[in-house]
């Protein structure tokens, strides 16, 4: 059989089982509510009902549509009149050269109308709106420690729409009365521009006829936040092609399957991410996902008994997420699966086989060790090799200390990474650390990996209530976790699931383990949401910071020292509440901006 061929056969056996064929079926979503369109709709889509009651008799009281500027930490009500509105039709926004800032407006009213935002003025080609749209979700366990556990009954947790896809795609949206539609406005500010004032107008209109008119008045001053890709936070939002793979319906790796997905990694390496997630594995986390992961490497064990591993698809996968803009590292999963399970394809038997070992075993050790033999030597071939982790996640010491082994044999120079619980024991053989939110590095190890060059980072997942990322978490807990960082002096942060997407993700982010928008994000054809921007901004107020504290400190200023480690202590996780995180935000970003 040739290399080509079995490839090819291969790669139609994983496609057939983990891309159903759909159609133009009609959608369900994960628990088994008919979406009254094609299933995985793209372009123009319509939200799920709404399961929470209208108060007919407030709405009564609204006399003409309104076009207020509201507040971007907020998921307004679709069906509740708004009540944190600004009386100003002005809005105001300070930012840096190169920064991206975000505003919220909202339409409200009696009339059914066909929705349309245009704009006029200053920046004009760097001006996005996006109409914000309604998915369904639930909440944290009862408990509110967090959400995780098995889901089957959605009718143990209330269920919402709540506001969070920022819909790019629909050029204009029906409206219906009685009803609150949010309108996102996003301006990437050139890194060349002057400082100044920036004068920009919004227009939202019934059809091609004007509502109402809203004024954006951006003061950038004379700072600069470098390009993403020169952001020093380490982003790592891990990606799964598999998921897109399934919603647009397209063959794995097929030239489709890569274009789909470009607009969404492309919108990650603009917000700084530094990893692309590689799968070297069958099932590396159980098929925990909707979409579980296949292996980007094709396991074989010849006739005659020797392994040989193809790194095509891997290939493939690297090079596509390069092109997006995405180069920094290369995080491969995983020696130590959650089902010590490898699958292979047996010459021999012309079958799909699988091998059951744990590290410890002589069968594991040998078949590891020849993977990542062959593996260091096309990492070297590609040039690859330097930036490369051979990643696990959340597994136990013991096997950790075996895997370490296995992978020094193999070649003394591979870095390795771990996503876990903090264990002195393992931590100076890991390139890359990172441990969970409520877990500490000691202040002299982190200090040494820094001087090292290692990376060291922090995660949260449905372990912690807040702060958090679901589609209920408040918008500020995501900006609060760059703010964090900066505060303990780690390097970044990293989440399980940036795209792993529900049955139907514009429309339902419940999932039957782990709380709503757990799994993923941001949409399918590049939508972003809410909580991506504000992870972003969070992001970009750790880059502020850093540059800050180097000016404070090459200039001796002890005072806007203090002042900054003043502003960063209020984001200590000691004591911290639930009701407190939009407010220590927002208190931040203005003390932030007297500051620069």
């Amino acid at each position: 059989m040739s290399k080509k061929f079995f490839f090819k056969t291969v790669l139609s056996i994983v496609s057939i089982l983990i891309t159903p064929v759909i159609g133009n079926a009609q959608g369900i979503t994960q628990f088994g509510t008919p979406t009254n369109q094609n299933a995985f709709p793209k372009g123009e889509y319509i939200e799920l009902n709404n399961p929470q009651p209208t108060d007919i008799s407030s709405w009564k009281k609204i006399n003409k549509t309104h076009v207020v500027w509201g507040s971007k930490n907020i998921r307004y009500d679709k069906n509740r009149i708004p009540t944190a509105i600004k009386s100003s039709r002005n809005h105001k926004i300070k930012a840096w050269k190169g920064e991206r800032v975000n505003a919220q407006l909202l339409v409200f009213g009696n009339k059914d109308l066909n929705l349309k935002v245009t704009h006029k003025g200053d920046l004009t080609e760097e001006i996005k709106t996006s109409f914000v749209r309604y998915v369904m979700t639930d909440e944290l366990n009862k408990d509110r420690q967090g959400a995780c556990g098995h889901r089957p009954d959605i009718t143990i947790f209330d269920s919402s729409l709540v506001a969070d896809v920022l819909d790019c795609i629909s050029k204009e949206l029906p409206y219906r009365k009685n009803t609150v539609q949010p309108i996102w406005v996003q301006v990437q500010i050139p890194q060349n521009i002057k400082a100044g004032i920036y004068e920009i107008t919004i227009f939202v209109q019934n059809n091609d006829v004007t509502i109402d008119k809203l004024r954006l008045n951006i003061e950038v001053i004379n700072r600069t936040l470098p390009q993403p890709a020169d952001w020093a936070f380490h982003l790592d939002l891990w990606q799964n092609p598999f998921a897109e793979a399934r919603y647009f319906q397209v063959d794995l790796w097929s030239k489709a399957h890569l274009e789909a997905m470009r607009p969404t990694m492309e919108m990650l390496a603009k917000a700084g991410q530094k990893v692309i997630t590689a799968s070297i594995m069958h099932k590396p986390w159980g098929g925990q996902t909707e979409d579980y992961f296949e292996s980007m490497v094709t396991w074989r064990k010849n006739i005659d008994g020797s392994w040989h591993f193809d790194f095509d698809v891997f290939d493939c996968w690297v090079e596509f997420m390069m092109s997006c803009g995405i180069n920094r590292q290369i995080n491969c999963y995983s020696m130590i699966p959650w089902s010590l399970s490898f699958q292979y394809f047996d010459q021999a038997s012309n079958k799909l086989k699988t091998i059951e070992a744990t590290p410890s075993d002589s069968v594991y050790v040998d078949v590891w060790t020849e993977m990542l033999k062959q593996f260091a030597s096309h990492l070297k071939e590609k040039g690859w090799f330097d930036i490369t982790t051979i990643a696990m996640d959340e597994r136990p010491k013991e096997q950790m200390l075996s895997v370490f082994n296995i992978i020094r044999n193999a070649d003394k120079d591979f870095k390795i990474s771990l996503a876990g619980e903090w264990h002195e024991e393992l931590e100076a053989e890991l390139h890359d650390y990172c441990i969970a939110y409520k877990q500490d590095f000691p202040d002299s190890i982190l200090q040494r990996r820094k001087e090292r060059h290692q990376i060291s980072t922090f995660y949260t997942c449905c372990t912690e209530p807040y702060p958090n990322t679901f589609t209920f978490s408040q918008p500020a807990e995501a900006e609060f976790l760059g703010w964090y960082t900066a505060l303990t002096g780690l390097d970044g942060y990293l989440r399980w699931a940036y795209n792993s997407y529900t049955l139907e993700p514009l429309l339902d982010s419940r999932f039957r383990s782990f709380a709503a928008g757990d799994c993923y994000m941001v949409y399918p054809e590049g939508r972003s949401s809410i909580r991506f921007e504000k992870l972003t901004e969070g992001i970009q107020n750790f880059e502020k910071i850093r540059i800050l504290r180097n000016e404070f400190k090459s200039k001796n200023q002890a005072k806007k020292m203090a002042k900054l480690q003043t502003i960063l202590d209020s984001f200590s996780r000691e004591n911290l509440n639930e009701k407190q995180i939009t407010d220590i935000v927002e208190k931040a970003n203005n003390e932030l901006s007297k500051l620069q």
